[in-house]
């Protein structure tokens, strides 16, 4: 007689079994008492894939011992639980008992159904149940809430998945999972509750999640994810902490779900506390024979700014350095807070104290299995056998994450072999560093073009980046490809070379040019602001297909006096090559700077050709600009102060494909739209100039549209001139012609839309030129569009 048993429970087989055992009990074998039975083998039935030894194995039945009802329930519960088995069943025939299986079928085919929103590849990653496995219903309930979570993740609360199996031949079945995607639960609406300083506008601008705008189902950062939550709480409270707001806290972030699950609702209570100022700055000494007057010269905190935790830890990190650089280990510097709230200042004393002499005994990585060890190990200012500081591990963990590499980064000191030795441990997860991308641009000026870009930040894993693009408009090719070793020889050393070719036909002008140019360079730092670069560059530009005749007149004789184009552009015509040095120097306070509502950015670089080639001048290129936020940080102003200057050595005469034209510089003005021009020519051709000046004046304020569409407005004042020729070109062109080349200011006013979409920005500007010379060209809207799909 049989005794069944399910795989799903136990309970129905229990009174089968005990009728069939007190049958049992008339034969010889099972003379023993009614609650307990003896069987003197064993046998397994049913069984294909899995051997007996497992069977038994997972049974584990005591050899002559008598069994009892609650032995044979957990023999049963025991095989049941090892998931390998459809139904089973214990069977006592005579003085043996059978084992009697039904394996789980294998796995013939997984498949997804229903699924719009997230690929088939995608989700095939998240589950564990694959082809050729055994099939376990317990897995596939786990793989079918994976991908409920997946749906979550991308903003689909309200997603079902239910497995479901197809039975087919052989013992095999197909994995159906079926989705009910529901609706989107986009990001409605994030507000602020406690908030005084700052408007809710200003600090949805500091979160990374978005509420859902116009182009919400374009819009990636619109749904509610707990990573990104985490984040957001994060950058708020360094937004408040870098304005002074010493207390500042969350105390609460609640999400609340629509009864349609298909729109969320975040909010933020926070305690802003008051804003403090820095008042008496000081620095002391606690260790004998160090003079704290020494390390006082490197700080570059001053009394009266905002305080701001960022510029105390550069201060702490320049007096470390400087200790260091002194061969004094172990020295701890303190920032010791006092505070005044009447007054709103709070006194901060640097503090030199001895600190604790433990040292770094290694630096082991994990979870890095693309990018090389060395990557992320010269992050690190600290080697092993190195003092152990706590805030250059901080400074260290944030440079990994800065790198973009990884989604996640963990940096934790542990225990080493000896009580004064720190083992660093430092855990990551990669990320996906390449992208691919097609594209569509358009502008009144250059009209339609398509783009092509590929970029790769972390290169075979060694933290070089190679970016290719190239961008076609209507009458012009523009073509790069650039590398760069951000840490050659393993410093702060960087490597670049570029290579670049752009050809125009025609392009707002009456002849075609192609400049192809080579440019391998280093730069290194200063300081802890500037940087330097030096680079070597060799050109090649040529000027041809300038326009012959206006028309085919057989009187009109073919000579460059009846030509269309400029006397200016023949003399000029050809090919010439270029080759020099150069240098450029970068000084960028916006990050680093004590006030985090302005700063300013300086550039200035001079190339000097002449080594080979054809031809010999010096180009200086200078740029400079400060901005600042006003208005509770709801307006931006920028100013913008930038010129370059061309001179010819050795008697070279510059060309048209050298000279400045001052496109995209003054707003109002079409492209070659300024500066010497050859009004005698038919084609009234732009001639560029070796010397331009531009003073750009703007602003960027809210519109009162809500913060999530992205768009703002601007006004502004643009004023500058390119002018200056070569004596020789100048002597080539009627006296009208001539004083075109001396400086004319020009000057225009406008507004501007500004729209940022997830498809790329959009500029609307609206110019009017205040002042203009009559053979300038203007343009008084120009709208540009950047488009990745």
């Amino acid at each position: 007689m049989g005794v069944a048993g399910c795989a799903t429970g136990g309970r129905g087989w229990r009174l089968a079994m005990a009728l069939a055992l007190g049958l049992a009990a008339l034969a010889p074998a099972a003379a023993v008492p009614a609650d307990s039975y003896t069987f003197t083998a064993v046998k397994v039935e049913g069984n294909s894939s899995v051997d007996n030894a497992t069977v038994l194995g997972y049974a584990r039945i005591p050899k002559g011992t008598a069994l009892t009802d609650a032995n044979l329930n957990d023999i049963y519960q025991r095989i049941v639980a090892s998931g390998l088995f459809e139904t089973v069943e214990l069977v006592p025939s005579g003085a043996p008992l059978v084992i009697r299986v039904r394996e789980y079928p294998m796995l013939n085919l997984v498949d997804f159904q229903g699924n719009k929103r997230i690929k088939d590849a995608d989700l095939a990653a998240v589950v564990q149940s694959k082809s050729a496995r055994v099939y376990s219903p317990a897995q596939a309930e786990s793989d079918a809430a994976a991908i409920a979570a997946l749906y979550r993740d991308k903003g689909s609360m309200a997603a079902t998945v239910d497995p479901r199996i197809i039975r087919r031949d052989a013992n095999r079945v197909d994995l159906v999972f079926e989705v009910h995607e529901g609706k989107i639960s986009e990001l409605e609406r994030v507000s602020f509750v406690g908030n005084q300083a700052f408007s809710d506008r200003r600090l949805r601008q500091v979160l990374a999640t978005k509420q859902a705008g116009l182009l919400r189902a374009l819009i990636q950062r619109d749904t509610l994810l707990p990573d990104r939550l985490e984040a957001d709480k994060q950058l708020l409270t360094d937004f408040y902490h870098a304005r002074g707001y010493m207390d500042f806290r969350i105390l609460d972030v609640s999400a609340q779900v629509a009864r349609e699950r298909d729109a969320t609702y975040l909010t933020f209570t926070l305690q802003e506390g008051q804003s403090f100022r820095v008042g008496e700055v000081r620095t002391v000494s606690e260790i004998p024979g160090l003079d704290a007057a020494e390390f006082d010269k490197v700080r570059r905190l001053r009394s009266g700014v905002t305080y701001d935790p960022f510029v105390i830890d550069n201060n702490v990190a320049r007096m470390e350095t400087l200790a260091s650089g002194k061969g004094i280990n172990f020295v701890q510097v303190e920032p010791v807070l006092t505070r005044h709230d009447a007054q709103g200042t709070v006194d901060v004393t640097f503090t030199l104290r001895p600190g604790e002499r433990l040292f770094v005994e290694r630096i082991d990585i994990e979870g890095n299995t693309t990018t090389l060890d060395q990557v992320v190990r010269r992050q690190f200012d600290t080697v092993e056998g190195d003092p152990f500081n706590p805030r250059e591990i901080r400074v260290a963990s944030d440079r990994i994450r800065a790198l973009g590499y990884f989604s996640d980064v963990k940096v934790q000191g542990a225990p080493g072999s000896a009580p004064d030795q720190v083992v660093l441990k430092v855990d990551v997860t990669e990320q996906p560093t390449g992208s691919l991308s097609l594209g569509a641009t358009y502008g009144v000026a250059n009209g339609f073009g398509l783009t092509f870009g590929y970029k790769e930040s972390n290169f075979l894993g060694r933290g070089q980046s190679i970016n290719l693009s190239v961008q076609s408009g209507t009458d012009s090719v523009d073509s790069h490809l650039n590398f760069s070793e951000p840490a050659l020889l393993g410093r702060d050393l960087g490597l670049s070379v570029n290579l670049g070719y752009l050809t125009t036909s025609h392009l707002h002008s009456h002849y075609d040019t192609s400049n192809l140019n080579f440019q391998p360079g280093i730069d290194f730092p200063l300081s802890q602001t500037g940087r330097l670069g030096l680079h070597y560059l060799l050109a090649g530009k040529t000027l041809d297909n300038i326009d012959g005749p206006v028309a085919d007149d057989p009187a009109t004789p073919e000579d460059e006096s009846s030509n269309g184009s400029s006397p200016v552009l023949f003399s000029e015509a050809g090919t010439e090559y270029a080759s020099g040095l150069g240098y450029d120097y970068s000084l960028d306070t916006r990050r680093t700077g004590l006030d985090p509502n302005s700063g300013f950015l300086l550039r200035f670089g001079q190339d000097f050709t002449g080594l080979a080639g054809d031809a010999t001048y010096i180009q200086t290129t200078a740029l400079a600009m400060a901005e600042t936020r006003v208005a509770h940080e709801e307006v931006v102003l920028r100013a913008i102060l930038e010129g370059g200057y061309l001179q010819g050595i050795d008697g070279y005469t510059t060309r048209v494909t050298d000279r400045f034209f001052g496109n995209g510089k003054i707003r109002g003005f079409s492209p070659n739209g300024i500066g010497p021009r050859d009004l005698g020519a038919d084609n009234l051709d732009a001639l560029g100039g070796n010397i331009y000046a531009v003073l750009r004046l703007e602003s960027e304020f809210p519109l009162g549209l809500p913060e999530e569409y992205g768009i703002t407005g601007g006004a502004f004042l643009d004023m500058g001139s390119v002018w200056g020729l070569n004596s020789s070109e100048v002597g080539m062109l009627d006296a009208a012609s001539a004083a075109t080349t001396d400086f004319h200011l020009r000057s225009a006013v406008g507004v501007s839309v500004l729209w940022k979409t997830p498809i790329g920005p959009l500029r609307f500007n609206f110019s009017h030129a205040l002042l203009k010379e009559s053979y300038d060209r203007e343009q008084t809207f120009d709208l540009t569009i950047s488009t990745q799909f």
